[in-house]
């Protein structure tokens, strides 16, 4: 998928481009597929924001992802690749051979038309989801199961994918796309491929509207407040943070603070950090 950029008719255009959407071939989505999503704004039952900077936003509708890929030995037909508002990633809808449709997470490389299969039998090949002790050590996966039949959690966004390293004992070894080496169970589940949409990250915003329209209210800096308002404000022009380390406005250290648990149980499968190092 390419980026396309615009004629600069206004300032903002100038800086803005956008997807050109080469990959999509279906236009509308499956209705019986969507469900409504209700917006909350960042507030909790009592009506309090909780996370900040959340509101307003275009109206969409939630696709339902199969992400435990568990309809084993039955083909399905690929019908359309599809837009999804609500990731990066697009989605890919697929008939099954006893009628039934669902949506998966399209790799790059999936095209309408081509067969995609779930299980153990299953081959190695763009599309399919396999457990990982059936895959070969090398090939790069996405759609990764951490629990068996949970589905999918880990590396599910635009152009990522992780790499399986190496099987031993009940574990497989993953790079996954931050490059941390981690442990996962032999009978979990993987899709085989990279997800598609790779240029995402390439796409320039270039107008505060459009974030608007994806739900994302205005940041302000901590610095521009009053004392009352956040502990990095209050000063006679520009003032320093006048603490050891940047804050929350409640107080809590932030930007760059490890906030993992020492003792967290998953700890233990971790083989090596992203930042390089290895787990104590």
């Amino acid at each position: 998928m390419g980026i396309k950029t615009y004629n600069p008719y206004t300032p903002s255009r100038r800086n803005m481009t956008g997807s050109d959407f080469s990959e999509i071939t279906k236009k509308s989505p499956e209705k019986a597929l969507l469900v409504s999503l209700k917006k909350h704004a960042g507030r909790n039952n009592q009506g309090k924001i909780t996370v900040r900077h959340q509101g307003g936003g275009n109206r969409q509708k939630y696709r339902l992802i199969d992400f435990k890929r568990n309809k084993d030995g039955i083909p399905a037909k690929v019908i359309g690749i599809e837009y999804d508002p609500n990731r990066t990633a697009n989605i890919a809808l697929i008939c099954y051979a006893d009628g039934e449709k669902a949506y998966i997470l399209a790799p790059a490389g999936l095209t309408d038309g081509m067969t995609v299969m779930n299980g153990a039998d299953a081959e190695v090949r763009v599309g399919n989801c396999l457990p990982l002790e059936k895959i070969p050590v090398g090939t790069l996966i996405h759609n990764i199961e951490l629990y068996p039949g949970r589905g999918g959690q880990l590396v599910r966004s635009a152009g990522n994918s992780a790499q399986l390293m190496a099987k031993e004992g009940k574990y497989a070894t993953l790079r996954l796309p931050s490059g941390e080496m981690r442990m996962v169970p032999l009978n979990c589940r993987a899709s085989i491929g990279v997800i598609g949409n790779g240029d995402h990250n390439l796409v320039k915003i270039g107008k505060a509207g459009r974030k608007r329209h994806m739900g994302i209210r205005p940041t302000v800096r901590g610095s521009v407040m009053n004392p009352n308002d956040h502990p990095h404000g209050g000063g006679e022009g520009r003032a320093p943070i006048g603490r050891p380390g940047p804050c929350t406005p409640w107080g809590k250290p932030a930007l760059g603070l490890k906030t993992r648990k020492k003792h967290k149980q998953s700890n233990k499968l971790i083989v090596r950090r992203r930042d390089g190092r290895a787990i104590k």
